[in-house]
Formats: C-alpha cells, sequence, structure tokens
C-alpha cells in the first residue's frame, strides 16, 4: 500500500514548510478519511495527500500569503501535480469530508502524540 510513503512524504514536506506536527496530524486524519471512504486511486493519491495539507496548513495555522505560496509551490514539487489540479481538489476533499475540517481532539492526538515522539 503507499499510504504510509504518502504520509511519510506529507511529514517531510510540512517539516520543510515548518508547519506544527498538530498540522500533519490534522491532514492525516483528513487522508485516512479518504483512504477509508475509498476515494484514493492511482490517479489521485498525491493530489490527496497533498489537499489533505494544504487544508490542514489553512485551518490549523495563521499562514500568510505567501507561505500559503510557498507550500502550494512545495507540494507540486515533490508530488509532481499541477496547482490547479491541487485546488480543484482541495474542493473535492472539503466535500468527501463533509466540511468537518475542525476535528476532534481524540482524533488528532494519537497522531500527534507519535510526530512529537519521533522527532
Amino acid at each position: 500500500s503507499p499510504v504510509p510513503s504518502l504520509k511519510r512524504e506529507m511529514r517531510n514536506l510540512s517539516e520543510e514548510c515548518s508547519l506544527e506536527p498538530v498540522t500533519v496530524s490534522m491532514a492525516y486524519v483528513y487522508f485516512e478519511k479518504l483512504v477509508l471512504q475509498g476515494k484514493l486511486n492511482k490517479q489521485n493519491r498525491k493530489l490527496c495527500a497533498g489537499a489533505c495539507v494544504l487544508l490542514a496548513a489553512k485551518i490549523s495555522s495563521d499562514l500568510r500569503k505567501h507561505e500559503v505560496k510557498h507550500l502550494i509551490d512545495k507540494l507540486e514539487e515533490r508530488f509532481r501535480f499541477n496547482r490547479r489540479d491541487l485546488i480543484g481538489f482541495e474542493f473535492t476533499v472539503l466535500v468527501a469530508l463533509e466540511l468537518a475540517l475542525y476535528l476532534p481532539e481524540n482524533q488528532v492526538l494519537p497522531h500527534y502524540r507519535r510526530l512529537t515522539q519521533q522527532s
């Protein structure tokens, strides 16, 4: 399964962009929800991963405009997709998550603990 390696990419990229562990944790939860819903396929899984990181970053932190742009540049470069597709996919993810971007703590904490113990 490509999921673990995609999550590793999500984490590495997030660290390069100095996103907080809680942001990565939220992105993981979004991503796993998409996996469970059967939304992932070979064509879209990198877009899924990228859109989850982007949404988590926008929701959880006060990224300024240029920082969001930097994050999108990085995502584009790392996952090799087109930013127009990424922005379109952001909407797909939102719909799949039923707009529930604020996550209950108990969904985020296990990932957060793992991430902060690893570093």
